[in-house]
C-alpha cells in the first residue's frame, strides 16, 4: 500500500492554488520505493522508480543473506510561481533473492529515472552431479 495520496485541486479553491502539489503524504509511514520484479533470461531483474535522483550520491544498493536492498536518500527544492517546497527523506525497499541467485555478479543500470539491477540466477535443469563415497576410516 501506498504512503501518499494525490488528488486534484478540488473547484472551490481559488486558482491561486494552481500550482500547489496535492500530494499528501500520510504520517508514520516510512517512505517506500516502488518496484517491478521479474525473470528475464535467465536472472531476476527488478526495476525501482527512483525519479530525480544521482545515482552515484543518492542511492546505495546492498545484498546479504539472500536479501537485495536499495536505499535512496532525496533532498531537493521546487519552486513556482506561487510556491516554494522542499523535498527531502530516504526510502528504502529490500526483496528476498531466489534460490540460485548469483549474488557476486549483480549489476545495477540507472536511466530515465529507473533503477535497474540485475541478479544473474544459476542454470535451472542441469543434470545432478554425482557425488563419490569413500570409504570411512
Amino acid at each position: 500500500m501506498a504512503n501518499d495520496v494525490t488528488r486534484r485541486r478540488p473547484r472551490w479553491l481559488p486558482e491561486l492554488l494552481e500550482d500547489f502539489p496535492w500530494e499528501i503524504h500520510l504520517p508514520g509511514g516510512e517512505h517506500v520505493i516502488r518496484v517491478e520484479e521479474s525473470t528475464e533470461e535467465g536472472a531476476y531483474v527488478v526495476r525501482a522508480e527512483l525519479p530525480g535522483l544521482d545515482p552515484a550520491e543518492d542511492v546505495e544498493i546492498t545484498v546479504q543473506d539472500r536479501v537485495l536492498t536499495v536505499h535512496a536518500e532525496r533532498s531537493e527544492e521546487e519552486r513556482t510561481k506561487h510556491h516554494s517546497e522542499f523535498r527531502y527523506g530516504s526510502f528504502t525497499r529490500s526483496v528476498q533473492l531466489p534460490a540460485g541467485a548469483r549474488e557476486d555478479d549483480i549489476t545495477a543500470a540507472y536511466d530515465k529515472g529507473i533503477l535497474t539491477v540485475t541478479v544473474p540466477l544459476a542454470e535451472a535443469g542441469k543434470e545432478p552431479r554425482k557425488i563419490r563415497v569413500g570409504a570411512g576410516g
